[in-house]
């Protein structure tokens, strides 16, 4: 069976011309939509998620005490994702002049991009176990974490930033500048003994472990804390709801924005092994399948703040606190003086209820359920 193979290296690179017999599958058109398309969409995500992340981690590093391992997960979390959105801007000045950085900023972008994007993915899976955990053992009394407890915890986020590091290599090894109609183009080049199986490999893994592994602990996780608090004596029902309509909130996003990209590039990672794709249309397709799925994966690094941290009633107080303090510093005078008793109260009260729902929300200041 005839099929389309690249024209211009054995690498199997994405939005390149390919050859289907003895004519050419021209794909200008699609380079023309992510010059466009891009661009849009790398700015609005660099500018929502640089708001929500550059928040929480000023938050953390100012006022909140790291009490639990998911404290430190959404830290690292927030710093992965701006990690990743610094990104961006190169990947758009690419999609609409080419690369003109070099190949040592290429290989470095190709390769905080890969290595966050896993990273993040990863780290969800963590707060999901440490969250399940949590609720377990919310009626043992045990609020404090001991230093060797946190030394665990940082052990914990070394070994997914390790991971995450490892799934990067491939982009730092093989990402390199090349010529390609009429411009410079950062991508990924393959030796022609590996380049199809290489391609396919890392496609795979990239989908097992950024997608399939996380989705699949998040379910588990959330199922078991929700028949947990579904069980729970002593708790209130609105409660009870309140806090099942968050986790399946945590979990529809997470499935939302990421399986569209993961069977797109599940797609591509067949079409590389069997060769499925022989029409120059359905490539092209194809191609602006994972740039519009890519886009929205990328989403997910604007709408983790809101679903880990001001999500969680006493990290909205702590970021109150932060913005009063700094609004009073800047302001130079204590504005508004008669609301602050109204303002405290507001702040403490979610722990008021502490005698119903056990030691739970004691032991987090953020993702509080």
């Amino acid at each position: 069976m005839d099929y389309f193979h690249d024209d211009e290296d054995s690498s199997f690179n994405d939005s390149y011309d390919y050859n289907f017999e003895h004519s050419v599958c021209d794909k200008e058109a699609v380079r023309s939509f992510a010059g466009v398309f891009l661009p849009v969409i790398y700015a609005l995500t660099l500018v929502v998620g640089l708001a929500g992340n550059v928040v929480v981690v000023a938050v953390y590093a100012s006022r909140v005490r790291l009490r639990t391992l998911t404290d430190v997960c959404i830290l690292n979390l927030a710093v992965s994702d701006l990690l990743l959105l610094f990104t961006l801007p190169f990947w758009a000045a690419d999609a609409v002049h080419g690369w003109r950085l070099g190949s040592t900023a290429c290989k470095l972008t190709s390769f905080l991009y890969s290595t966050n994007f896993s990273c993040g993915m990863l780290l969800l899976a963590c707060i999901s176990v440490d969250r399940c955990c949590a609720v377990v053992r919310s009626f043992s009394g045990k609020t404090s974490a001991s230093p060797r407890v946190r030394r665990r915890w940082l052990l914990v986020c070394l070994v997914l930033w390790a991971v995450a590091s490892f799934l990067g290599l491939p982009e730092l090894i093989f990402s390199t500048v090349k010529h390609s109609h009429h411009r410079m183009a950062c991508t990924e080049i393959y030796p022609p003994s590996m380049a199809r199986a290489a391609k396919a490999a890392l496609m795979l893994l990239e989908v097992l472990l950024r997608f399939l592994v996380p989705f699949l602990v998040m379910v588990v996780c959330y199922s078991w804390m929700g028949r947990v608090l579904s069980r729970a004596a002593g708790v209130q029902r609105e409660r009870k709801w309140r806090a099942l309509r968050v986790l399946l909130a945590v979990v529809a996003v997470f499935l939302l924005t990421q399986l569209p990209y993961n069977v797109v590039k599940l797609c591509r990672a067949m079409d590389t092994i069997y060769v499925v794709v022989t029409d120059c249309e359905v490539s092209k397709g194809l191609d602006r399948a994972l740039q519009v799925t890519e886009g929205l994966a990328l989403a997910h690094a604007c709408i983790n703040p809101l679903l880990y941290a001001f999500m969680g009633s006493s990290f909205r107080g702590h970021v109150l606190r932060v913005a009063k303090h700094v609004g009073q510093r800047l302001g130079g005078l204590r504005r508004h003086a008669p609301g602050e008793p109204a303002v405290e109260i507001a702040l403490n009260s979610p722990s008021q209820p502490q005698s119903q729902s056990g030691s739970e929300e004691q032991d987090t200041s953020t993702f509080t359920i």
